[in-house]
């Protein structure tokens, strides 16, 4: 019987070998794995209206399905608003789980942080047409630097602002002063009442994706049930001055009557504009982006450079002082978030 070819003498000088004797079985792990992914050429384009705990929440025209991300979007966020391709059951039963899996070009995203002096952001929404400032007059009070930290994130994103003033029974002479403090700014103001119709909001908001952002307490969760009936979002009174209970805890989309979408936030402490420049910040103050014209190459409008414009032109009596206050108190808080990280 012949040696098989593993079977040789270790004294046997007639046989040389080398690398190509060695057979080596493959390891799986070294396959080569395609990258190519489908392309999903029939995926269906809803809006995802909600999103909790993994699931997704999207309105396919009238039907309303639940869908999953597909694992090819990896840690590719998902947000409300987005527009999304989906593919599997699309029928809406009890049951089903449809996938997402691709995410369209996105606009108008707006982000959130912990707090002011914290750089880690995420987007809450996308592909939103207006803002949404609810404020109250009065229970919580009105807060001009969050109102202005907003206004700033709005035209950074290309998205126009509203600002909703709650409560006006309680305090009205309130919405002539906030007039008049943002009286150089192109803003819209709005005010509301308990029993008082809510028209003028309502053709502010039709046939646009609006979302609603303001601190616990100043009545956006009232709002959002007077516009859109049945949306049974929860509601419960200020617990003390400035501070409200977070009713809503999560953030979905609901239709309007008349056509439109309108978000609903949780109580937001603060805006992300980490990602904000100093020239982007001066868009929401085009009272002092004027006057900065005159500063010097490279100024970064703070009272330690000592020639700046802004100094210079608007003293302690000048109505636009509380402005500039309000203008260094977002540029101080986007250098210290620099600063931590």
């Amino acid at each position: 019987m012949p040696k098989p070819e593993w079977d040789v003498d270790a004294d046997d000088d007639d046989d040389e070998w080398d690398e190509d004797d060695v057979k080596v079985r493959a390891s799986r792990r070294s396959r080569p794995r395609t990258k190519i992914r489908p392309k999903h050429a029939n995926a269906v384009e809803g809006f995802v209206t909600a999103v909790d705990r993994g699931r997704y929440t999207c309105r396919l025209g009238e039907t309303t399905v639940t869908a999953m991300k597909a694992r090819e979007l990896g840690k590719q966020s998902i947000v409300v608003g987005d527009r999304a391709g989906l593919v599997g059951d699309l029928t809406g039963a009890p049951g089903t789980l449809a996938r997402i899996v691709r995410i369209e070009e996105r606009h108008g995203e707006l982000r959130r942080s912990a707090d002011d002096e914290n750089a880690t952001e995420r987007v809450v929404v996308a592909n939103v047409d207006t803002l949404v400032v609810v404020a109250s007059t009065v229970d919580p009070p009105l807060r001009y630097g969050f109102v202005d930290r907003c206004l700033v994130a709005a035209y950074d994103a290309g998205v126009h602002p509203v600002l909703c003033l709650t409560k006006n029974d309680l305090a009205p002479q309130m919405v002539e002063e906030v007039r008049a403090y943002y009286s150089q700014l192109d803003l819209t103001i709005t005010a509301t009442e308990p029993d008082a119709p809510l028209d003028e909001l309502v053709g502010l908001l039709r046939d646009k994706e609006n979302v609603f952002f303001g601190h616990s307490g100043v009545g956006k969760s009232t709002l959002v049930n007077r516009l859109v009936p049945g949306a049974g979002r929860a509601v419960s009174e200020v617990r003390a001055i400035g501070k409200g209970s977070h009713t809503s805890t999560s953030t979905v989309s609901f239709e309007l009557p008349g056509g439109g979408w309108v978000i609903d936030t949780p109580g937001v402490r603060s805006f992300g504009l980490a990602h904000v420049t100093a020239d982007s910040i001066l868009k929401a103050f085009p009272e002092l982006a004027e006057v900065a014209e005159d500063c010097p190459r490279g100024c970064t409008h703070t009272p330690e450079i000592g020639d700046c414009a802004l100094d210079a032109q608007i003293g302690p009596d000048d109505p636009r002082a509380g402005r500039l206050a309000s203008f260094r108190r977002v540029l101080a808080s986007l250098h210290e978030a620099d600063t931590k990280n």
